[in-house]
């Protein structure tokens, strides 16, 4: 099968990228390198069917050719630094809603069936039900990304019912692992690095979320996409539980320094548009068959070796 992953060079893209060709499918990659790296497809760069191209997605002539002779659209592409959004307001527009956009309408005209999209669980805001299901309503997201990648899946959903593609739609927990350039563990393990005595940590430490590992997300979206078939196909993706920011910080400096202190900055939340107290219920997907290896607190401590492995060999 041939395949097109956009912001394959990024976080996740790069780890589904590998395990795409690794199955033997041709695999095209498109990244502006904004916050993707060019090292993270090194692997993928020796294996038979791998090509990349740098372009921008806001760039529809480019997304057009890359969707050319194309089976299947992974769109991995956005903005995963969401704190940044708050800063300045139209990135998410662009570079989430209007990109998406763009990959949907080259996919259309180039007669593309099959569409995956990697949503967040950012889009049902500060929810009243937990865990919380994929039915769970209204979505009401208090972040740009959030808002952004609500936008995304109902163009999504409305290209499935007017052109007759296939849409699968995976709303992420927090995903963690090798390859990231940003987020609560990296920020630690680089804080930590520039003052081994002390850990400023944003907000009070309580706020709790779902994590999942990156190679479980991987596994996740290939088994959810095997094993659904209907115009939109839609999952939440978790590991079991969840885990606070105070035990990341633990586990972090349990292996960067143990007699770091923390520093709080105090208030319930890291930033304007943090969800707070995140709790995803994964069942449906767990249901068909799906299991993580690891539960929210065991995808943090793997990541947190995985990290700092990264920073160790240069790879972050």
């Amino acid at each position: 099968m041939k395949i097109l992953v956009t912001g394959g060079a990024g976080f996740i893209g790069s780890h589904l990228t590998l395990s795409l060709l690794k199955e033997g499918h041709e695999v095209t990659v498109i990244d502006d390198l904004s916050l993707g790296q060019e090292k993270f497809l090194n692997e993928s760069k020796t294996l038979k069917g791998f090509k990349f191209l740098k372009n921008d997605l806001l760039n529809f002539e480019a997304i057009l050719e890359a969707c050319r002779r194309v089976d299947q659209v992974w769109h991995m592409a956005a903005n995963s630094d969401i704190a940044a959004g708050g800063k300045k307001t139209d990135v998410d527009l662009k570079i989430g809603t209007i990109a998406t956009y763009n990959v949907l309408e080259a996919a259309r005209v180039q007669g593309v069936k099959e569409f995956i999209f990697a949503s967040t669980s950012a889009i049902y805001g500060e929810t009243t039900v937990k865990p919380t299901p994929e039915n769970y309503g209204p979505l009401l997201p208090i972040s740009f990304y959030g808002a952004s990648k609500l936008a995304c899946e109902a163009l999504a959903t409305a290209f499935a019912h007017n052109y007759g593609m296939k849409i699968w739609i995976f709303r992420f927990a927090n995903i963690v692992g090798s390859h990231t350039t940003h987020g609560a563990i990296h920020d630690f393990i680089k804080k930590l690095k520039l003052n081994p005595e002390e850990l400023e940590i944003l907000g009070n430490g309580k706020q709790s979320k779902s994590y999942l590992h990156v190679n479980d997300c991987v596994k996740g979206m290939m088994f959810g996409l095997k094993n659904s078939n209907e115009p939109v196909n839609l999952f939440n993706l978790s590991g079991e539980g969840s885990c606070s920011v105070d035990q990341i910080a633990t586990s972090v400096i349990s292996k960067v320094n143990p007699k770091a202190r923390k520093k709080f900055t105090g208030g319930d939340r890291g930033w304007p548009g943090d969800v707070a107290q995140v709790l995803l219920d994964g069942s449906k997907l767990q249901k068909m068959g799906f299991k993580a290896s690891f539960n929210s607190a065991q995808a943090v401590a793997k990541a947190v070796d995985d990290i700092i492995g990264d920073l160790e060999t240069g790879m972050s």
